[in-house]
This record gives structure tokens, sequence and C-alpha cells, in this order.
């Protein structure tokens, strides 16, 4: 099981339920092809660096997790496929990066 983590930007126009459905689609997918989901974050709608596709704007969600290398390709497909996704980015985690995520989740609950 490798320790992964994924970005991604939703396209601003969705609905609040439209995201909550989108999110739990992928998450679904994920426990089913046997992920464990270390943790999931809702960044918002933030601004964009650049425009993608007209719009300046993106709601941001990261999930982290532990699967098996073989189901990224095919979530990664999903991501494509899907026209509610502007952007998306899974990074591989190594022991050094795990650690400073787990600080960085213990940091955003102390402020909570």
């Amino acid at each position: 099981m490798n320790h992964y983590e994924t970005v991604f930007i939703l396209n601003p126009v969705l609905s609040e339920d439209q995201i909550k459905e989108t999110v739990k689609k992928y998450e679904d997918f994920l426990v089913s092809n046997g992920a464990k989901m270390v943790s999931k974050e809702n960044w918002g709608l933030k601004k964009l660096a650049y425009p993608i596709q007209n719009k300046k704007s993106g709601f941001y969600h990261l999930f982290e997790y532990q699967v098996a290398g073989e189901v990224i390709n095919p979530l990664e497909v999903e991501f494509r496929r899907d026209e509610r996704f502007m952007r998306h980015l899974t990074v591989s985690l190594d022991k050094h990066a795990v650690a400073w995520a787990e600080r960085r989740r213990e940091k955003l609950k102390q402020k909570a």
C-alpha cells in the first residue's frame, strides 16, 4: 500500500450539493478499490493563478489515502472523463512527506 495525495479543482458553477456528490463519488471509488482514507480537506472556493476553461476560480479539495498503485490510473481516467473537474494532481508521498502531512493536520486541529 502506497501513500498518495490528490488535489483537484472542481468547476465553480457547481452547486453545493453537486460538489458534495462529486467528492463522495470519488471517495467511494477509492474505498471500493481498497483505499484507506487518511484525510479529506475542503479548501473551498479559491482564485486561480490563471484562467482555466475561462473560469477564474474553483473549488479545491484534497484527499490523502493509502492504496495499491494499480488504482491510481483508473482514478485519473475517471477524473479526465468528468467535466466537473478542471484540474487534478496525484502525487506519491515518501516517508518525509507523510510526516510533514501529519504535522500539518495536527496544526490544523489545534487551530480549530
